[in-house]
Parts: C-alpha cells; sequence; structure tokens
C-alpha cells in the first residue's frame, strides 16, 4: 500500500485492508502511516485524477487486478468514423468492427475485462477526398462543425448500457471550439465525467434538423477521451 502509485488507496485496497494493515500500531504509528499515504504521490492531474475518484464504483476484480499490478491506468481515446446518410448518425454500433483509421472498437463495447472513464468527447467533420476509392475514407483532413453550419446547428447525447452520459438535446455547438486556444478543434471536456464497463453500448448518436448544404460524402468523427484499464 505504501508504494501504490495511486491515490485514494482507501478506496481501491478497501479500507477493511487498510485497518488490518494497522491495527497492531500504536496510535502514534497509525497517524503517520496514514498521513504518510495521504501524500504520497502529488496529486494525480486530468482525466487520471477523475478516475481516481471513481476507484469506489469500479468492479471488484479491476480494483484486485489494479492492487496486483495486472492491470494498470493510461490514457485512452475511442474513436469512431461514420458517413452523414441521414438526420440521425449512430457513432456506434453492435455490428461495428475495428479497422484502422475507421474506429478502435468492435461491436460498440469496451474490450472485456476493462473499464473506461468518459473525461471529454471530440466531434470533426470532413469530405471524402476519393469516394470511389474503399481507402478514401481513412484519409479525411477532419476539421471543426463550423465548416458546416448545418453539422454545427445539431443535437447529440451519450449513453451506456442505456444510461445518459449526456442528455438528449445537447447543442452540437458545444463542439465549436475554434476561437479557444487552450482546446483542440471539437474537444468538449465534460464537467460531470462517467465510467464506462466492459458489456456496456455505447451509444453516441448525432441528430441534425436538416441535411442541406451538406456535402456528399460528408463523414463525422466521434472520440471519446480519458484514462481506462489495460494490461
Amino acid at each position: 500500500m505504501m508504494e501504490s502509485e495511486y491515490n485514494n488507496v482507501g478506496e481501491l485496497f478497501g479500507f477493511g485492508e487498510l485497518e488490518k494493515a494497522t491495527r497492531h500500531m500504536n496510535p502514534r504509528q497509525r497517524m503517520m502511516a496514514v498521513s504518510q499515504l495521504g501524500r504520497q504521490v502529488k496529486a494525480s492531474r486530468r482525466s487520471r485524477g477523475e478516475m481516481e475518484k471513481f476507484f469506489k464504483q469500479l468492479p471488484k476484480h479491476v480494483k484486485q487486478e489494479l492492487v496486483k499490478g495486472s492491470l494498470r491506468l493510461a490514457d485512452w481515446t475511442i474513436y469512431s468514423t461514420k458517413i452523414i446518410s441521414s438526420k440521425t448518425i449512430k457513432m456506434f454500433e453492435p455490428q461495428d468492427d475495428k479497422e484502422v483509421g475507421l474506429r478502435n472498437i468492435s461491436n460498440a463495447k469496451l474490450p472485456k475485462n476493462s473499464v473506461f472513464l468518459v473525461s471529454g468527447i471530440i466531434l470533426l467533420t470532413g469530405t471524402d477526398p476519393a469516394p470511389l476509392n474503399a481507402e478514401g475514407k481513412k484519409a479525411i483532413n477532419f476539421r471543426s462543425l463550423s465548416t458546416v453550419p448545418a453539422i454545427a446547428n445539431g443535437e447529440f447525447s451519450l449513453k451506456a448500457n442505456k444510461k445518459q452520459i449526456v442528455p438528449e438535446n445537447q447543442s452540437n455547438r458545444r463542439f465549436v471550439t475554434d476561437n479557444d486556444h487552450t482546446l483542440q478543434w471539437g474537444y468538449y471536456k465534460l464537467d460531470n465525467p462517467r465510467l464506462i464497463k466492459d458489456e456496456e453500448v455505447i451509444e453516441l448518436i448525432v441528430e441534425l434538423g436538416t441535411q442541406f448544404q451538406i456535402p456528399a460524402d460528408q463523414y463525422l468523427y466521434a472520440a471519446l477521451d480519458g484514462t481506462a484499464t489495460t494490461p
């Protein structure tokens, strides 16, 4: 415990384990041990710090693997690319397969035994430079939604296992960050990050009010950014 790389060790190891580890110490030793655990590492930042706040919600077997070191925390971005063929675009679908340049998860689910904390969402758009070539959609230069007003004026929502992470009717204008030089294009930082567990179906849906002046072969790129458990 004293050598753990994580903050919030009590939630990860379980307070029962902490109590057993300090049971035979005198009050002064116990106070010093708890104090040292509290200051053993600098406060984690960004999505890692957010993930550590969610240790209590992790499945028991995931906690055990983190304690043993079989799992670690890592930066991860889940992404998917879809053509705009209707007013409703489902960015992750159960029939999806992994394919470099198009998406990095299959079946709209995380890999087995993994947990992911969504810290931010990215949404960009671009046109297939060679629609008659099957490889063209893997070479799209994605840009801000502001380049296609009908998309920027649409809405989006995010669910996992039918539970809302971002409620419906959220404006796509949240992704128009062109004039904010502190953020990358299309990045929306969640004030209320949420966990997604393996076997939970991810539903990121974009709704458009119109397809007026949306070019043919126009695509959306969506990404969930955050921290995941990894071997």
